[in-house]
Parts: C-alpha cells; sequence; structure tokens
C-alpha cells in the first residue's frame, strides 16, 4: 500500500502541474522545480521501501530512456542550412564557446579539487557544460525575446548535449579504474568511432524506408511516432552490440533520420511536447528523490564554489570570447553567457558514468553536479521571465 499511495501521490502533482502549466509558464515557478521538490519530498519514503542498489538501477534505466529520447529529438532539428543563416551566433557558441567553456571549467575544476586529479576535473567539466533551455522555458517561449536569440539558445541547448559526450566519455575512462592506459584508449576511440557509425546507418536506413513507405501510403499518422522511438533505440542498441557508444549513435542518428526523411517530421516535436514530458519528469523526480540526497550529505564549500563558478566565469567568459565580432550588443552576449542553465543532460550524465565506471571521488562528483543544477534551477527559473520583459521594454536590441 505505501507504493501504491506514493505513486498516486505523484500522478496527483502531474495532474496539477498540467492543469496549470499555461499559468505557470508567466511565473517563476517551473517544471523542474516542482518536480525536483516532489523527487526530494518522496526521497525518504522512497528510500525505505527500496534497497540502494534497486533505486539506482531504477534510476539508470530512466535516465538512458530519457537521454536516447532526448539526443535524438534534438539532433532531429539540427539543419546546417539553418546554421549557415545565422552562423555567427550559434555554431560560434557551439564551435569555439563550448571547448573553451570545457577547458577553463577543467581548469577551474582541478583548481578547486585538485585531489580529483586532472582526469576527474575533466569529467567535471564536461558533465557541466551542457545546457538545458527547458529550465528557462518562458524566455525561450516568449515572443517578447528576439528571434535570433531565441534560435541561438535552442540550437546551442539542443546540440550541446550530443557534443559534449565524447568529452564525458573520455574523462569517465580516464577517471575509471580497469586496464591499461592503451586498452582505455582503445576503448573510447571504438566507442567514438563505432558509435556515429551505426548511428549513421540506423538513421539513414530508416528515414529511406520511411521515404518510400509515405510515397507508397502505407504510412499513417499514428505509426509516425513509434518509428521515431525505435529508431532512437536502434541506433543505441546496435552501437552498444558492435562496441560503440550508444549515446552517440542515438545522436547521430537523430541528425542523419531529420535531414534524409523527406516529409514533415513535426510528429517528434509533438511526441516530445506530450508524451516526451513525462521522461523529462520522470528524470527530475530522480534528480529530487537520488542525486540531490546525496548531494546534501556530500555538500562543501569547494562544490558550492565550483558551482556558482560554472555558472558565471566558467559559462559567461567562453561564450562572450566567442560572440566577439558578432555585432551583437553587450546586453545581448550577456544574456546568452548568462542563460546556460544546467539541466536534465548534466544530471543524467552524472547518473550514467558514476554507475557505469568505476569513478573515483564519485559521491563528490555527484555532489558538484547536484549543487550546479539545483542552482542552476532555482537562478534560471526565476530570472527567466524578468529577462523577457527586459527586452520587452528596450523596445528590442539595437546594433553596435
Amino acid at each position: 500500500m505505501p507504493t501504491e499511495l506514493l505513486v498516486l501521490g505523484l500522478l496527483c502533482v502531474v495532474i496539477l502541474w498540467a492543469l496549470s502549466a499555461a499559468r505557470l509558464e508567466k511565473s517563476a515557478i517551473t517544471l523542474p522545480m516542482i518536480f525536483t521538490a516532489t523527487g526530494f519530498a518522496m526521497s525518504y519514503p522512497i528510500g525505505l521501501l527500496a534497497e540502494d542498489h534497486a533505486l539506482r538501477e531504477i534510476a539508470r534505466v530512466v535516465a538512458e530512456v530519457t537521454l536516447i529520447i532526448v539526443l535524438f529529438a534534438d539532433a532531429s532539428h539540427f539543419r546546417p542550412k539553418h546554421l549557415a543563416a545565422s552562423v555567427f551566433l550559434p555554431l560560434r557558441m557551439l564551435v569555439i564557446g563550448m571547448p573553451l567553456t570545457i577547458g577553463l571549467g577543467t581548469l577551474v575544476a582541478y583548481v578547486i579539487f585538485p585531489t580529483g586529479g586532472w582526469a576527474v576535473a575533466l569529467l567535471i567539466a564536461a558533465v557541466l557544460t551542457p545546457t538545458d533551455a527547458a529550465l528557462g522555458a518562458s524566455v525561450v517561449n516568449s515572443d517578447r525575446l528576439p528571434d535570433r536569440l531565441r534560435q541561438t539558445i535552442n540550437v546551442e541547448s539542443g546540440l550541446n548535449d550530443g557534443l559534449a559526450l565524447p568529452f564525458v566519455l573520455f574523462g569517465a575512462i580516464l577517471a575509471g579504474s580497469g586496464g591499461g592506459t592503451g586498452a582505455l584508449a582503445l576503448d573510447a576511440l571504438l566507442q567514438v568511432i563505432l558509435g556515429p557509425l551505426a548511428g549513421l546507418a540506423v538513421g539513414w536506413g530508416i528515414a529511406r524506408a520511411m521515404n518510400r513507405a509515405q510515397k507508397a501510403g502505407w504510412a499513417n499518422e499514428e505509426s509516425e511516432a513509434i518509428v521515431f522511438l525505435a529508431t532512437a533505440f536502434a541506433a543505441y542498441l546496435l552501437a552498444s552490440v558492435i562496441g560503440g557508444n550508444g549515446f552517440i549513435a542515438a545522436f547521430v542518428a537523430g541528425a542523419v533520420f531529420g535531414n534524409t526523411y523527406r516529409y514533415d517530421a513535426s510528429f517528434i516535436t509533438e511526441f516530445m511536447e506530450s508524451q516526451g514530458q513525462l521522461a523529462t519528469i520522470g528524470a527530475f523526480v530522480i534528480f529530487g528523490a537520488v542525486l540531490l540526497p546525496v548531494g546534501i550529505a556530500h555538500l562543501s564549500l569547494s562544490a558550492v564554489l565550483l558551482a556558482v563558478l560554472f555558472l558565471t566565469v566558467v559559462r559567461i567568459i567562453p561564450i562572450m570570447l566567442s560572440l566577439l565580432g558578432s555585432h551583437l550588443v553587450l546586453r545581448e552576449r550577456l544574456f546568452l553567457g548568462w542563460f546556460g542553465p544546467r539541466g536534465l543532460a548534466s544530471i543524467l550524465f552524472a547518473l550514467l558514468v558514476v554507475e557505469d565506471y568505476d569513478i573515483p571521488f564519485a559521491d563528490e562528483i555527484q555532489a558538484c553536479v547536484v549543487v550546479t543544477v539545483l542552482l542552476s534551477i532555482l537562478a534560471h527559473g526565476i530570472s527567466a521571465a524578468p529577462l523577457a520583459r527586459m527586452f520587452a521594454q528596450k523596445g528590442g536590441p539595437q546594433r553596435d
């Protein structure tokens, strides 16, 4: 009976959130806030009902499923021709800003936490670099924000989680134990090479098959979302079978699928805005129930300092540098630098690398991630609406 009561309580929160979602979009209360708090409130009774190993295994499964879907869906929206139209914004932030962020983040993490070594510092930086625009949805969805800034935020947050994967993988393998340096390097190389190959084969093959089915009139709208999910998981599983990284495969498959499929692919967006929301809710509930207690238990001044620096200096300086010469006014560059919320990708990466690799200082790493994401949920969620109003009051940005 206690288990049923917990599930019933969670469903009640989900229903209340759904019934008031439109109203909440205009406030400082966000989905991550609500379900992180819900998960934390449930953490103690859940801990009494489930063994720690069983709880973490459930968390791992939810994390994997959510990350596969998110990576595929985000990558499916990637269009090189769209980036070419505004190459000086999202492409600069991804190609210049992101590596600079990981590099500066590695240095900062090593200075604050030197006992972990450079490998752990790289892992922390890679896990904390991807952004999640959903934490400030009122900014991204606001028509008060200039369209080019909205597009830049969406493209960056949609692609940087997949682009961060090789860095996360490399840091985890270096930090993890087992095998010599040569074996670790070969494993990393195979995962990074075979993963994209699996994603390319699956994404291209299924998109071509769907094109033929649509042309022949065999497929219907109800089956499209099923094909989307099947493609994402097929890429992940094929990569795992041949020794590649399944998450990189899912990301590549999404990009290839989105650019090969010749018909309307709005079913992916519709799925993510409806059923996909349940996976996001589950991830933040797990964050509150599983990771947040660990973070609180291992909370330290170093973790708080690192979190503050990653949300400010480590994010803003590289982005500002990457946007030099972009002709954006200072407040636009500062906005893009500040608006780098940490959320879903960091949570899922933290869960997966700790479970998959024998990482030293695993609890301390999780504490750093938890504090950073928690502060981001609060800071970016609260500042989202005022920032949108600021752009509206200015009457639109002006050029230098």
